[in-house]
């Protein structure tokens, strides 16, 4: 099983790679992942080559742990009420149902409440787009939720764990 957290904020080291890599650990944990099944795609690192007409080779072969991936945690921070055009512009790389078979978990982290459903609203529906099975519902943490992080995560990873493990198995079967 791999696990690989794809992070869109610009930042390096952001609060989002943060919350991801605990979101990322939170349900493999519940899955029983081991500790060399984690991968971390952080695009603050390949945005000076996402827009190259020619595909850099760090983006493809992040392109292909991206594809590669079983579950594969996305996370943004909340720009203008939706995800991140860094997030977006590595996602449009992607070739159509790149991600079937894949559990992808959508993950927003935002400043204001009122963009919760920007979670299920926008990020989902690309998700779903490229073909993977996201459970419900997807996380969004709020900035003022950071110093609780493990509750939030928790509760999260315990309901959404479940679904994965079943779609992991169906993948299995088939």
């Amino acid at each position: 099983m791999s696990i690989v957290t794809l992070v869109g904020n610009p930042r390096p080291g952001s609060r989002t790679l943060s919350v991801a890599a605990s979101a990322a650990q939170a349900v493999g944990d519940r899955l029983g992942a081991a500790s060399e099944a984690y991968e971390v795609v952080d695009l603050s690192d390949l945005a000076p080559h996402l827009l190259s007409p020619v595909a850099h080779p760090d983006v493809r072969a992040a392109l292909e742990l991206v594809i590669g991936a079983n579950i594969l945690v996305v996370a943004s921070p909340t720009y203008k009420a939706t995800y991140t055009g860094l997030l977006k512009s590595f996602l449009d790389r992607l070739p159509p149902d790149a991600l079937a078979g894949t559990a992808a978990l959508p993950l927003l982290v935002m400043g204001d409440p009122k963009h919760s459903l920007a979670v299920e609203v926008h990020l989902r529906p690309l998700l779903v787009e490229l073909g993977a099975f996201v459970p419900t519902p997807g996380l969004a943490v709020l900035e003022s939720q950071i110093p609780e992080l493990g509750e939030v995560v928790a509760g999260w990873a315990d309901r959404v764990a479940p679904q994965v493990t079943a779609v992991l198995k169906e993948g299995a079967l088939s």
